[in-house]
């Protein structure tokens, strides 16, 4: 990235504005040297597309609008600054902004660029453009500082599922990821021909609680071949499933489809962090927040002799924190970023390759 010429890199210690809107959270959060979370704040839009089985681009995009000021106010006075960024009580004024440029939705996307844009220009701050999944590392990090690298993280969303080793903070690489559809995207669509509701994850999580995973035996994909994944299989054999057996508990279903996305998913991050010598296994992304992945994944890391860090399920979720977060090292590295930069709702993870 080329620096702005209306800034300079600042020191240790910054407060970065986070600003996240690539998907169906509007959010801001101030975070202190990369590590500190001064303020977060969330305004979440699951009423606004729970009828419709899943996220419609146009109204999020107009939930954004209407929310985004208000949400970066108030991610501003919680951590003591005014709505400039200056700070209220004699401490340190605001330094630099971060916000999603992608992956997204283009129009939610959008506002969050352009919200960014301008208050960086009006203040005269650097602006920072980060990768929605490489923030999602970071998630780890805030909540544990001390984490062992190197790690291997499992970034398992509804748009997304990779594996990453983690090296340093902004020194990482893709050991897998999906070939068709994301781990998520698959509970989603499950969830929504089982007629459990939306979200997808913890409506099939919820069901699942009163039934039998081993009740179906549904085939694992890929278990046992490298590090990539592929659950549109999978999904497609449970709808046919169903349709097969129509008197099939739903409980059953919900239970022996997420014990079988589970089992790979873990089968797969033990391998990697075996392959890579990691010292640490993380969790970040949406699927994160599974009970019972969460679970499985201490599990087999324990008796691997892995360390696992399992962040808060707000951290899992899509927020502004991360953004912050990564936003911090972007700058430290790279310097800011040019005001050309748009939204790029198809923006692939650094450094991103095949193994």
């Amino acid at each position: 990235m080329v620096a702005s010429d209306h800034a300079s890199t600042v020191l240790d210690g910054e407060l970065v504005l986070g600003i996240e809107t690539s998907c169906d959270e509007t959010a801001a959060s101030v975070v202190e040297g990369g590590r500190i979370v001064r303020s977060s704040v969330v305004s979440s839009q699951i009423d606004l597309h729970a009828r419709f089985g899943g996220v419609v681009p146009e109204i999020a995009g107009r939930a954004h609008l209407e929310r985004i000021v208000p949400v970066i106010t108030e991610a501003l006075g919680v951590a003591g600054l005014s709505p400039t960024g200056t700070s209220l009580d004699g401490g340190r004024d605001l330094d630099a902004v971060a916000v999603t440029v992608g992956p997204g939705l283009i129009g939610a996307l959008l506002v969050g660029v352009a919200a960014a844009k301008s208050f960086a220009f009006a203040t005269g701050l650097p602006l920072i453009g980060v990768n929605h999944l490489e923030g999602h590392l970071y998630a780890s990090l805030l909540e544990d500082p001390d984490l062992a690298l190197p790690a291997v993280v499992l970034l398992v969303s509804g748009g997304h599922t990779l594996l990453v080793e983690m090296r340093s903070p902004g020194d990482y690489s893709v050991l897998g990821e999906t070939a068709d559809d994301a781990a998520g995207e698959a509970f989603d669509k499950v969830a929504r021909f089982l007629g459990l509701g939306y979200p997808g994850g913890p409506a099939i999580e919820r069901a699942a609680k009163a039934g039998d995973p081993r009740a179906i035996p549904f085939t694992r994909p890929m278990i046992a071949e490298g590090l990539e994944f592929s659950f549109s299989g999978l999904k497609s054999g449970t709808v046919r499933y169903v349709r097969e057996h129509p008197d099939v508990a739903s409980a059953d279903v919900a239970a022996s489809f997420q014990a079988c996305v589970i089992d790979v998913l873990v089968a797969k991050t033990i391998r990697a962090a075996l392959e890579r010598g990691a010292k640490s296994i993380c969790l970040a992304g949406g699927v994160a927040a599974n009970g019972p992945l969460r679970a499985a994944m201490a599990d087999a890391a324990g008796r691997e002799g892995f360390r696992i860090f399992l962040p808060s399920r707000q951290m899992c979720t899509d927020n502004a924190a991360m953004i912050a977060a990564a936003g911090f090292h972007r700058l430290r590295s790279d310097g800011p970023t040019p005001w050309s930069v748009g939204a790029l709702p198809n923006l692939r993870f650094p450094g991103l390759r095949s193994h």
